[in-house]
């Protein structure tokens, strides 16, 4: 398989996989996304009708409701760059006289974020039910811009607390609600989201520590080839220096598995550190990022659509965006130490 080929299999996965990740983690609209719409409805006047009722029924199956696929998918990856990171990378890293303490970590790292993968899977978010939704509607006051007091969830029949919202893939009231995640099939609200925050934080780290590893690895590989001061003979039979382009190009052919590892990993910590950094700043300000996305598109609920154009008395003070903050300290107190259901105290 020659490099172009190779180059274009690798340039096709990787998209995919954006478009997939982007499409899929909860934002609604991004570049990406509004290419995939587009290419769905090229695609869709030209696919037969059964194609895509199959299809969009197991988009709904895997997506829409609850399943581990993307657990095993997870753990799947994660396998994969962990065997060839410790098969290739490790020895050569062992030969370049990288100590054992630096290729410790991303082992250390992977222990920490196991722990908290599997919390965020089991550990429950805070879950609305009859017996608590009493204590639970005394956590947080209404703000009465997002969340209104004596609305009750159609589907649960309770009324909901303040913060909380019902996830139709769980089937539930969720407190302090900010998002399903399909990565751990679990809802992150009130009781887990320290433990989603922490797995974001080691996951980034994980990627961007191995990345440098990889990358350090590589760039050794080159330099003790001499690849830099090599020349080749082009098709005319003249002598060239070896670019850029030649040495991409051996990377590629020599280390495929490799290169190809460091490419998903350098994606991936920018997407998941950016995504961390994203969760970080919600809870310093103690934000929700469904609140964060219901205040950037709010409509007031007293307006009729036809006067939206018309300022109205009711409309939210945009100057109390973080109504839920209380200071650095005690929004990261709250989120590792979240407050619990009151107990009433029987007489």
């Amino acid at each position: 398989m020659d490099f172009l080929t190779l180059f274009a299999i690798y340039v096709v996965v990787v998209l995919t996989c954006i478009i997939l990740i982007c499409k899929y983690s909860g934002q609604e609209q991004t570049p990406f996304t509004l290419l995939y719409d587009s290419l769905a409805k090229v695609f869709g006047s030209i696919t037969p009708k059964w194609i895509q009722r199959f299809s969009q029924r197991a988009m709904h199956k895997l997506f829409h409701q609850r399943n581990n696929m993307f657990i095993y998918i997870h753990y799947l990856l994660e396998g994969a760059v962990y065997a060839e990171f410790t098969y290739e990378v490790f020895g050569y890293c062992r030969e370049m006289d990288t100590t054992l303490i630096s290729l410790s970590v991303p082992y250390i790292l992977l222990a920490f974020k196991t722990l908290f993968f599997y919390l965020c899977i089991k550990k429950d978010p805070g879950t609305v039910t009859k017996k608590k939704v009493a204590g639970q509607l005394h956590i947080y006051p209404y703000d009465r811009r997002l969340f209104h007091p004596g609305v009750a969830c159609p589907t649960c029949q309770l009324v909901k607390p303040a913060r909380s919202k019902h996830c139709r893939v769980c089937n539930r009231c969720v407190q302090r609600f900010d998002h399903h995640c399909v990565w751990v099939n679990n809802c992150i609200g009130s009781q887990n989201t320290r433990y989603f925050l922490l797995y974001l934080l080691t996951l980034s780290a994980m990627a961007g520590d191995i990345a440098l590893l990889t990358g350090d690895m590589l760039l050794h590989a080159i330099l003790r080839s001499g690849l830099l001061r090599a020349t080749y003979i082009d098709d005319d039979g003249q002598q060239q220096p070896a670019g850029p382009l030649f040495v991409v190009q051996h990377l590629f052919l020599t280390f495929p598995r490799i290169v190809f590892m460091l490419g998903f990993l350098v994606f991936l910590f920018f997407l998941l550190a950016g995504y961390a950094l994203f969760h970080t700043y919600l809870a310093l300000v103690n934000q929700t990022s469904n609140e964060w996305y219901k205040s950037r598109g709010y409509v007031c609920q007293h307006c009729h659509p036809a006067a939206a154009d018309r300022p109205c008395s009711s409309a939210p003070d945009h100057s109390k965006r973080n109504f839920y903050s209380k200071g650095l300290l005690q929004n990261i107190g709250e989120i590792f130490f979240p407050p619990q259901p009151v107990q009433k105290k029987d007489n």
